[in-house]
C-alpha cells in the first residue's frame, strides 16, 4: 500500500528526540567555539591595523601602502570632517558602480569571455551593478551562463572587495568617534578603506581561497568541459575562478555565487569541511569587530556584551532552524510515517541539519550565500531564515553594517533605558540626546520601511503579483522574503520569485541602494556627532552598559521592534502556513 506521496504505509520509525537535540548542539557548539577563538584574536588585529599600529603584516604592506598614497596623491595624516568622510564614501561607490555598468555592457567586446557571453541588457546590469556595490549580491542571473570570466574577476569580484571595505570603514568610524572626545574629524576614508583592503580583506581572502583550492574548489581560466553522461548526452561543465571568489563572497559577507547553483555547487562547495569552513568565514569578521569595538573604545567588556547579544539571537534562531528542518514535514507523522529529516532541496551530501544551520548562518550575517533551496524548507524553519533579516541584519549582520546596526539598537535601548529609570541616556560617557537618537531610529527603521513598502506594492499590482509563482501565503513569503533581503543588504533568495521580471528588478534595485545608503549616510552623521561630545566620567545617574540587565534589555528592543513592525506579515505568511501545513493544506 502506498499513499499517495509515494511512500510506503508500512513504513515505521522511530525517532531519539534527545540525540537530535544532541547533533544539533554539537554542530553549533562546534561553529560558535572556533569562531570565538578566531575572533578576539582577530578583532585585536583589526583594532591595530585601524588604529595605525604596527602589525605583524606591516613589514610587507607598509611600503605598498605608502606607494598607494604617493601614486594617488592621498596626504594619509590628513583627517576629514564627517561630511567630507561621507561625500567621498558616496562618490567613490558612485564611481564603481559607473565602471562596473559599463564593463558588464560591453563584456561581449571583452576578453577573457571563452563561451562568447554577450553584453548583459541595460536593467540586468543595472540591476547586478547595485546589488554588488550595495554588498547584497542578490542575483537575478546564471552566472555560468551570463558573465564572462573577465566580469566575474574584475566587476563582481572587486566590487566584493570594495562594498565589504566600505561597510568597514563605516563601523570603524562609529568605533572611532565614540573613542574619541570633542573632535570634528573621523579619520581619512582613503586611509580606512586601503587599510580594510590591504591587511584585511586581502590577505584573508588569499588563506582562504588556497584552503578551498586544496579541497576541490575549481580555479581555472578553462572554457567550459563537454562530457558524455551515462545515457549518452552531452554535458556541460562549466570552470572558471570560482575560488578566488568564493572567498571574498564569503569573507566580505557578499553572497553572490560564480554559479546558479552557489554554495549548493560542488565547484563552490565539495564537501562537508568547505561547508562548516565556509560557515566559519561568513561569520569572521562580524564577530571580529565586536572585539575591534571593545579594544578601540579601551573598554573588552563592552565588546563582549555586544558580542554576547548577537551569539544569543543567533543561537536561537539556528537552533530552531535545526530543529524543524530536522523533523520534516509534519504531515507525516498524522499518516502514519516514520519522521524523517526534511531533504528536499537540499543537498545529500550535507544533509538537514547543517543545510539548516548554513541558512541560519546566511542570514544572520546578511551573506546571502546558500548551499540549499530556502523555499523548500518546512515553514517554520523558512520563517528563521526570514525572522533573520527583518531585524535589520543585526545578529552579526554584514560586515561593518551588522555592527552598526547594533550599535544603532545600543543607542535607542540606552534611551529608552534612562526613560524608565530617570537616569541620564549615557554611552561610554557621551549623553544621547535628541539627535542621536533620531539618527539611530533612521538606521533601525529604513529597511523595514523599504520592506513594507515594496512587499505592499508587489502584492497589489498586476507587475508583482506576475512574479509570484506559489499560491496564497507560501506566494506571500516568496515576496515578503525578496524585499527583506534586499532591503537589509542579504542577497539570498527564497526561490520560487521570478526576480528577472522588470518590476523586480527596479523594485529590488531601489530596496538595494536604498537600504544600504540611507544608513550608511545616518551612521556617518551620527559618528560626527559623537565624535564632537565629551566624555564624561560615570556617576551615580549612569546606566551600566556592560552587565546581563542591559544586555536584556538590548535583546528586548530588537525583538520588539522587529514583531511590532513585521507580526501581521510574518502571521499571514509562513505563521499561517505552517498552521494551514497541519491541516493538510499544501502551497
Amino acid at each position: 500500500m502506498y499513499s499517495s506521496f509515494g511512500i510506503p504505509k508500512n513504513f515505521r520509525g522511530r525517532r531519539s528526540w534527545s540525540g537530535l537535540v544532541a547533533k544539533i548542539v554539537l554542530a553549533i557548539s562546534l561553529l560558535v567555539g572556533v569562531l570565538t577563538l578566531l575572533a578576539v584574536p582577530l578583532g585585536n588585529y583589526l583594532a591595530r591595523v585601524f588604529t595605525g599600529e604596527r602589525t605583524i603584516l606591516s613589514p610587507l604592506f607598509r611600503p605598498v601602502e605608502g606607494f598607494i598614497y604617493r601614486w594617488a596623491g592621498i596626504h594619509s595624516f590628513t583627517e576629514m570632517s564627517w561630511r567630507k568622510y561621507l561625500t567621498i564614501l558616496l562618490l567613490f561607490n558612485a564611481f564603481g558602480f559607473l565602471i562596473g555598468y559599463f564593463l558588464l555592457r560591453l563584456q561581449g567586446l571583452l576578453p577573457l569571455n571563452p563561451t562568447h557571453r554577450p553584453g548583459l541588457p541595460s536593467l540586468l546590469a543595472f540591476n547586478t551593478i547595485v546589488s554588488f556595490i550595495t554588498n547584497t549580491n542578490w542575483q537575478a542571473y546564471a552566472g555560468e551562463t551570463t558573465m564572462s570570466y573577465l566580469s566575474q574577476m574584475v566587476v563582481l569580484a572587486v566590487q566584493n572587495f570594495l562594498s565589504a571595505a566600505t561597510g568597514l570603514v563605516g563601523a570603524i568610524a562609529l568605533i572611532r568617534a565614540l573613542a574619541r572626545k570633542e573632535t570634528k574629524t573621523l579619520g581619512n576614508v582613503w586611509v580606512d578603506l586601503t587599510r580594510g583592503v590591504l591587511y584585511v580583506l586581502l590577505p584573508l581572502s588569499v588563506i582562504a581561497a588556497l584552503v578551498l583550492v586544496s579541497q576541490g574548489v575549481v580555479q581555472s581560466f578553462h572554457a567550459p568541459v563537454q562530457a558524455i553522461t551515462l545515457e549518452g548526452r552531452t554535458q556541460t561543465i562549466p570552470l572558471g575562478p570560482a575560488a578566488s571568489q568564493e572567498a571574498i563572497k564569503l569573507l566580505g559577507t557578499n553572497g553572490g555565487g560564480f554559479f546558479n547553483a552557489n554554495s549548493a555547487h560542488p565547484f563552490e562547495n565539495p564537501n562537508s569541511f568547505t561547508n562548516f569552513f565556509e560557515e566559519l568565514l561568513i561569520m569572521l569578521l562580524p564577530a571580529a569587530l565586536c572585539f575591534t569595538f571593545g579594544r578601540m573604545v579601551n573598554n573588552p567588556r563592552q565588546g563582549w556584551v555586544i558580542y554576547g547579544v548577537m551569539l544569543s539571537l543567533f543561537l536561537v534562531g539556528a537552533f530552531t532552524c535545526c530543529w524543524f528542518e530536522a523533523q520534516g514535514n509534519p504531515l507525516f507523522p498524522q499518516l502514519g510515517f516514520a519522521t524523517g529529516p526534511n531533504i528536499e532541496g537540499k543537498e545529500w551530501r550535507f544533509g538537514a541539519i547543517p543545510s539548516a544551520l548554513f541558512a541560519a548562518v546566511t542570514t544572520a550575517v546578511s551573506c546571502g550565500a546558500v548551499n540549499s533551496l530556502h523555499d523548500s524548507f518546512t515553514p517554520l524553519g523558512g520563517l528563521v531564515c526570514l525572522a533573520n533579516m527583518l531585524t535589520g541584519e543585526v545578529i552579526f549582520g554584514g560586515i561593518g553594517s551588522g555592527f552598526y546596526g547594533m550599535i544603532a539598537y545600543v543607542l535607542v535601548t540606552v534611551f529608552l533605558a534612562g526613560l524608565m529609570v530617570g537616569r541620564s541616556p549615557e554611552f561610554l560617557g557621551k549623553k544621547i540626546e535628541t539627535r542621536e537618537v533620531k539618527l539611530s531610529l533612521v538606521i533601525v527603521l529604513v529597511p523595514s520601511f523599504l520592506v513594507l513598502l515594496l512587499s505592499a506594492l508587489a502584492v497589489a499590482l498586476p507587475a508583482g503579483r506576475e512574479g509570484i509563482t506559489a499560491s496564497g501565503t507560501h506566494g506571500l513569503t516568496q515576496v515578503l522574503y525578496a524585499f527583506a533581503s534586499t532591503a537589509n543588504n542579504n542577497g539570498s533568495a527564497f526561490g520560487g520569485l521570478k526576480a528577472g521580471l522588470p518590476f523586480y528588478l527596479w523594485t529590488t534595485a531601489f530596496a538595494m541602494l536604498a537600504g544600504r545608503f540611507l544608513p550608511l549616510m545616518a551612521v556617518i552623521a551620527l559618528a560626527g556627532s559623537l565624535a564632537e561630545k565629551k566624555i564624561l566620567p560615570p556617576g551615580p545617574g549612569t546606566f551600566p552598559t556592560t552587565g546581563w540587565l542591559f544586555a536584556v534589555l538590548l535583546v528586548g528592543v530588537i525583538a520588539i521592534v522587529g514583531a511590532l513592525t513585521f507580526f501581521p506579515g510574518v502571521a499571514l505568511g509562513p505563521v499561517l502556513e505552517a498552521l494551514l501545513l497541519r491541516t493538510g493544506r499544501l502551497f
